[in-house]
C-alpha cells in the first residue's frame, strides 16, 4: 500500500495505470481499499502541512480517478470539492491560498468529470458555478510581474487559473470530452462494476499560518499558435481541455525525471503523441518551464543538456523546430521579459557551442543597426560575451560575418596603466615595476609593503581624475597606493584564476588594510574594473573572490555598481550577475545562521528534557544559553545587513529612474527609451529573483521608499510584486 501511495506522487503521469489496479485489489479485497483511501488521505493532509502543495494536488487527481475504478464515492468526492470551494472562501487568508484549492478541483476534474455529470450533475454545476464567481473575482496583477511576454500580441499570456478555467468550460460544452487521458479501467469494468465503494474522510483543512508558503502564480507561456505549424495534426485551442492535459503530461515528465536522456525517452514515448503536433509541444513547455517566473524548477543547464538529448534523438524534425522557435523568440525579443531574455542568452550560447558556434547570423544582421541598448543589440552582445566564455576571441572573429563586428567583445586581455610609453611620466611607474619585480622574486609580505610605502606623499598627475566620485560619495583615502598595489599584482596573475586567486590569497592582508575603509574597497572594484575592462568574466570573478575572502564588503560592491563609474555598463549584464551574486551569498549566509541557530535551540531543548532533579547542570545551561544569545546576535546582525542591501539598492534604482524621468520631461521628450525599459526590468529582477527575502522587508520598504510621494511608474512595479505574494 506504502508503495501505491508513493507512485500516486512519485508517477503522476502513470495515475490511471494504478488507480486500475487499486480497482481491482479493491474489488477482491475492500479492506485493503479502505487501508489505502485512508493513507492517501492521511499523506494528502500532510503535504499541506509541510507546505507540499503539488504533491498534494497529485494525490487528489489520484483520489479523485478512484471514482472511475469504483473505488470511492462519487457523492464522497463531490463532498471533498465542496469542502475546498469553503476553504477558498474562507475570511482572512492570502489569495494564493483560495488559488490553490480552486485550481486543485480544476486540474483534477478532467479524470472524474464524466462520471460526475452522469450521476451527480446537478452537484457538479454548483461546484463550477462556485468557480465561476472565484474566478472573475480573482485580482490579477501579479501577471504583469509574471508573463514573459509584455505584449498582449501575438499571443495572450493567460494568468493560469484564467486559463484551465476557459478550458473546463470548453470541455464541459464538448460534453466532458477529452483525447488524451488513458483509461485502462474501462478494460475491466465488469470486473470493477460490483465493488464496494468507500466514504472519502471529512476534509479539514490545514489552518493557515505565517509558515505557511503557498504555490506561487503562474502565467502561462505560449510561443506557436496554428499558423506556426502547417504540416500534421492541428495544435489544439488555448482553451481546449487537450492543450492543458498535453502540456500538463510534459511539465512533470520534467519535474520527475532529472536524468536528460530519461526525461527525452518519457517526453517522446507519450501515448498520444500522434494526435498532436507534439514536437512543438515538447519545445514549448520546455521553454516555457526554462522562462517560468520567479525561477525555472530545475537548474538551466538541465533545460540545455535535455533539448541537446532530443535533437539527438529526432534528428529529423527537433533541429528544425528548435531552430524554428529561437527565431521566434529573437523576432519578440522587444517585448520579452529581462530575466527570460537572460536565460534565453544563457541558453543559446551553451547551445551554440555544441554546434561549433555555427547559426544563421546574416538573418539576425538588422541587429547591428540598432541602438546599443535595443534589446536585439543587447541579446547579441550578451550571447557574444558568454560564448567567449565558452571559446576564444579569435573562434568569434573568424565564425560570426563582420557586420557583427561592433558587438563581438574586445580580446579579453588587461588594460595595464603602468606599462604603456605613454605613462611613463606617472611618477609611480618605477614603484609599480618593482612591485612586479618582488612579485616574482616572492618576497615577503613585508617587503612589498615597504615598497609601497615609498608612495606616501607622491602626487599623481593623474590622481584627481582617480579620486573623481560622486557627489554624495567620498574619496578613497589612499587611491594611488591602491591603484598600483591592485593593478600590478592582478596584471602579474593574468594568466588564469588561478594565477589571480593565488596572488589574492598571499597577499590579502595587505588588501584589507588598504581597503579598510568602504571608500577605499570601492576604489579598488573600480581599479579591478579599469584593469579588466576588457574581460567581464574575470570581473565577475575576482570580485566574488574579494567578497568570499572578505577584503570587500556587499554594501560596497552595490554603491560600486550603482557608482557614476559604472554608469557606463549599466545595461550589461555581468553587472547584474556580480549585484545578484551579492544578494544569494548574503541570503545564504543569512540561511546558515539561521540553521545553526535552530540547531542549537533544538538540541538545548533536547538536553533540558532528558536533565531532571539532581542531573541538571547549571554551568552547562548557561554556556548554551549564551550560545544561542551569541547565534541569536550573528543572525539579526545579518539580517540588519540583508535588509541594508535591499534599502540601498531600491533606494538607488528610485534616484536614477526618477532623475531620468525628470529629465525627459523637462527637455519634453519620452523617458520610455531603451535605458529606462531596460532599466525598470532589473527593478523588476531584483523583486522577482529574491522575492523571498524582499518580502520579509515589504513593510519597510513601503513607508521607507515605496511611499505615495514615489513616482507612480516606480510604485507600479512594488504593487505588482506584493500582488503575487498575497
Amino acid at each position: 500500500m506504502e508503495i501505491l501511495c508513493i507512485c500516486a506522487v512519485e508517477l503522476p503521469e502513470k495515475v490511471t495505470v494504478y488507480t486500475t489496479l487499486v480497482g481491482l485489489l479493491n474489488s477482491k479485497n475492500f479492506e485493503a481499499g479502505q487501508m489505502l483511501v485512508a493513507m492517501l488521505f492521511k499523506q494528502m493532509r500532510e503535504f499541506m502541512k509541510s507546505n507540499e502543495w503539488e504533491k498534494a494536488q497529485r494525490i487528489i487527481r489520484f483520489i479523485s480517478d478512484l471514482v472511475n475504478c469504483r473505488v470511492v464515492e462519487i457523492s464522497s468526492l463531490i463532498v471533498l470539492y465542496r469542502s475546498f470551494l469553503e476553504a477558498a472562501q474562507e475570511d482572512g487568508i492570502p489569495q494564493s491560498r483560495s488559488d490553490f484549492f480552486v485550481f486543485t478541483i480544476m486540474c483534477s476534474l478532467p479524470w472524474p468529470a464524466e462520471e460526475l455529470n452522469e450521476t451527480k450533475g446537478q452537484d457538479l454545476d454548483k461546484i463550477l458555478d462556485g468557480i465561476g464567481k472565484y474566478v472573475s473575482k480573482r485580482k490579477k496583477d501579479h501577471v504583469k510581474i509574471l508573463r514573459v511576454w509584455h505584449a498582449e500580441k501575438p499571443l495572450e499570456q493567460e494568468d493560469y487559473i484564467d486559463n484551465l478555467w476557459s478550458q473546463i468550460q470548453h470541455m464541459r460544452m464538448e460534453g466532458w470530452t477529452e483525447k488524451v487521458i488513458l483509461r485502462p479501467y474501462r478494460a475491466f469494468h465488469s470486473l470493477l462494476l460490483d465493488a464496494v465503494q468507500h466514504t472519502l474522510p471529512i476534509f479539514v483543512p490545514p489552518p493557515h499560518t505565517d509558515e505557511s508558503d503557498y504555490p506561487i502564480p503562474r502565467v502561462i507561456f505560449r510561443m506557436f499558435d496554428a499558423a506556426d505549424i502547417p504540416d500534421g495534426p492541428p495544435l489544439p485551442a488555448v482553451n481546449n481541455i487537450n492543450r492543458y492535459l498535453v502540456e500538463d503530461c510534459l511539465i512533470r515528465t520534467l519535474h520527475v525525471y532529472l536524468d536528460r536522456k530519461d526525461c527525452a525517452a518519457q517526453l517522446l514515448g507519450f501515448h498520444a503523441k500522434n494526435r498532436f503536433p507534439y514536437h512543438y509541444m515538447i519545445v514549448e513547455v520546455v521553454f516555457g518551464s526554462l522562462f517560468l517566473l520567479p525561477a525555472a524548477p530545475n537548474i538551466e543547464a538541465f533545460y540545455a543538456s535535455l533539448l541537446l538529448e532530443l535533437c539527438k534523438s529526432q534528428p529529423g524534425i527537433l533541429p528544425q523546430v528548435l531552430a524554428q522557435a529561437t527565431e521566434m523568440l529573437y523576432e519578440r525579443l522587444e517585448t520579452m521579459n529581462l530575466t527570460c531574455m537572460e536565460r534565453f542568452i544563457r541558453w543559446f550560447s551553451h547551445h551554440l557551442s555544441n554546434f561549433q558556434f555555427r547559426w544563421s547570423w546574416e538573418e539576425w544582421v538588422d541587429c547591428t543597426d540598432k541602438e546599443p541598448e535595443h534589446a536585439k543589440a543587447i541579446f547579441i552582445r550578451e550571447v557574444m560575451q558568454k560564448c567567449l566564455r565558452l571559446s576564444y576571441h579569435q573562434r568569434l572573429l573568424e565564425t560570426l560575418p563582420d557586420k557583427f563586428e561592433p558587438l563581438i567583445p574586445k580580446e579579453p586581455t588587461p588594460v595595464f596603466r603602468y606599462i604603456d610609453d605613454e605613462t611613463n611620466k606617472i611618477p609611480a611607474l618605477p614603484i609599480s615595476r618593482k612591485l612586479i619585480e618582488a612579485f616574482k622574486a616572492k618576497a615577503p609580505l613585508d617587503q612589498v609593503e615597504e615598497i609601497l610605502n615609498q608612495l606616501a606623499g607622491e602626487k599623481k598627475e593623474e590622481e584627481e581624475d582617480m579620486e573623481e566620485t560622486e557627489e554624495t560619495e567620498e574619496a578613497a583615502p589612499n587611491p594611488l597606493r591602491i591603484d598600483v598595489f591592485v593593478q600590478s599584482l592582478l596584471f602579474l596573475g593574468q594568466k588564469s584564476f588561478s594565477h589571480t586567486f593565488s596572488a589574492l590569497a598571499k597577499f590579502h592582508p595587505l588588501l584589507k588594510r588598504l581597503g579598510n575603509t568602504e571608500e577605499s574597497q570601492i576604489f579598488m572594484l573600480r581599479t579591478i574594473r579599469d584593469l579588466w575592462q576588457n574581460h567581464q568574466q574575470m570581473i565577475c570573478v575576482i570580485v566574488d573572490k574579494l567578497i568570499r575572502t572578505q577584503i570587500v564588503s556587499c554594501p560596497a560592491v552595490i554603491n560600486w555598481v550603482f557608482s557614476e563609474h559604472m554608469r557606463v555598463h549599466f545595461t550589461e549584464g555581468f553587472v547584474w550577475e556580480i549585484l545578484n551574486g551579492v544578494l544569494k551569498k548574503m541570503d545564504t549566509e543569512v540561511g546558515k545562521l539561521n540553521r545553526e541557530l535552530e540547531d542549537v535551540r533544538r538540541r538545548a531543548s533536547k538536553e533540558d528534557g532528558e536533565m531532571s532533579g539532581d542531573e541538571y547542570d547549571l554551568s552547562a545551561t548557561t554556556a548554551s544559553e549564551g550560545q544561542i544569545e551569541k547565534l541569536q546576535e550573528n543572525y539579526e546582525a545579518a539580517q540588519s545587513e540583508q535588509k541594508n542591501l535591499f534599502l540601498i539598492i531600491f533606494q538607488r534604482f528610485i534616484i536614477l529612474l526618477t532623475e531620468h524621468i525628470a529629465s525627459c520631461e523637462s527637455r519634453g521628450t519620452s523617458f520610455q527609451t531603451n535605458w529606462y525599459i531596460h532599466s525598470i526590468q532589473r527593478l523588476e529582477q531584483i523583486f522577482i529573483m529574491h522575492y523571498k527575502q524582499v518580502v520579509k522587508y515589504t513593510n519597510t520598504l513601503e513607508n521607507l521608499l515605496f511611499t505615495s510621494d514615489t513616482d507612480q511608474n516606480l510604485l507600479r512595479v512594488f504593487n505588482n510584486f506584493r500582488s503575487f505574494k498575497t
